[in-house]
């Protein structure tokens, strides 16, 4: 068995180098060698370069492979793991494609697990484990009035004007904020077209108490037969969606105006600034801010509230990004490796041992991990 660990780009490095360490036989592929000779060369025996045709004759039945690569390379990979009979493990959001081979890769034995990064990934972890207590709680009941918030974002530890930096092509992040969002607010579906026409201000448990700016993105609803919803619970609130330093609307209003009419050609051109301007600088500290919170109440009183609260920021080692997209996506191929998730296309893992040992490990991640009970 061997793992098969495509792209060593700015997310992938710790858990890479945490399964190299731990002894696994992995073989790295990245499309420059150099790259990931300079990322791992000092631990990994075998680095190759990147080449579709040249994976599929290396992979043998019972193998992993791990796409870190852009989203567009996952469903080609996953496809070919199923005429290989190999698993696959990607950080990436479930695609429709991907969906498709479900029943294929279920009836074949092969587990392809997918959102088990940071955004998606911890964050559903923290739902599980959320709903799970709540629902074995004194205080659960089918009729409480649920309210559902998961906010995540990487941010600059020292805010600078713009309150964001990047450390990788923004054109993403633009294009992204071009892109419509579906969620539940008073009870309701709210449709929103640009995340920017539905900022709210969140205030995070912190140990010291901080608001945020927060907007939801891509389609909420889904999650929450994932996350165990039942049908029959009345839901106020449930959206899934992005965490900003507090100002960044403002530090981006020129932007917004401009997004709504600008070409790809101009779209472009804001990115090559932006990330001119504002681009982390060597070893500089990054942020990320997890708050996953459920509310239950009754007679418009919470009778169960609890939040989950995670502050993690770069240190010597490394980016706080970079550990908590890529160790998880470790986590997801050992548990492969165990037979610890069932064959099909899956997110991260409901199971509560999973749950509460992947957790474990995220505690070592973070500087600040805590539930906080707030009813």
């Amino acid at each position: 068995m061997t793992i098969h660990w495509c792209g060593t780009g700015f997310s992938s490095i710790p858990g890479l180098r945490r399964l190299i360490a731990a002894g696994h036989p992995v073989t790295v592929w990245n499309r420059t060698r150099e790259k990931a000779q300079e990322a791992v060369g000092d631990i990994a025996d075998d680095i190759r370069v990147f080449d579709m045709e040249a994976l599929g004759a290396a992979t043998e039945k019972g193998d992993i492979v791990v796409s870190m690569l852009p989203g567009d390379w996952h469903v080609p990979l996953a496809e070919m793991c199923l005429g290989k009979g190999a698993h696959f493990v990607s950080s990436s959001y479930i695609a429709p494609e991907m969906r498709a081979l479900d029943e294929p890769a279920r009836e074949a034995g092969l587990a392809f697990v997918n959102e088990v990064g940071l955004d998606p990934g911890i964050d559903h972890l923290m739902a599980h484990k959320l709903v799970a207590d709540y629902r074995a709680s004194d205080a659960y009941a089918p009729d409480n009035v649920i309210s559902f918030t998961s906010y995540c974002g990487g941010v600059p530890k020292v805010a600078n004007p713009m309150r964001y930096k990047f450390s990788w092509a923004p054109v993403g992040v633009l294009k992204a904020l071009r892109s419509p969002s579906r969620s539940i607010r008073d009870f309701k579906e709210f449709n929103v077209e640009k995340p920017w026409d539905a900022l709210s201000r969140y205030d995070a448990p912190l140990p010291t108490p901080e608001s945020f700016e927060v907007y939801p993105n891509r389609d909420s609803l889904p999650f929450m037969a994932d996350y165990g919803f039942a049908p029959e619970w009345p839901v106020r609130e449930f959206v899934r969606g992005t965490l900003r330093l507090d100002g960044w609307a403002e530090a981006w209003a020129d932007i917004f105006a401009e997004m709504k009419t600008a070409s790809d050609a101009r779209l472009q051109e804001i990115a090559d600034e932006l990330l001119r301007d504002n681009a982390y600088d060597e070893g500089e500290a990054d942020r990320v801010i997890l708050c996953v919170d459920l509310k239950a109440e009754k007679d418009g009183k919470a009778v169960w509230h609890k939040t989950y609260v995670m502050d993690a920021w770069g240190d010597e080692h490394g980016t706080a990004m970079a550990r908590l997209v890529s160790i998880p996506v470790s986590l997801a191929v050992e548990a492969v490796m165990k037979r610890e998730i069932p064959a099909g296309v899956s997110p991260a893992p409901a199971d509560p041992e999973l749950v509460t040992r992947w957790l474990g490990e995220v505690e070592k991640l973070a500087q600040h991990l805590q539930i906080v009970e707030q009813a």
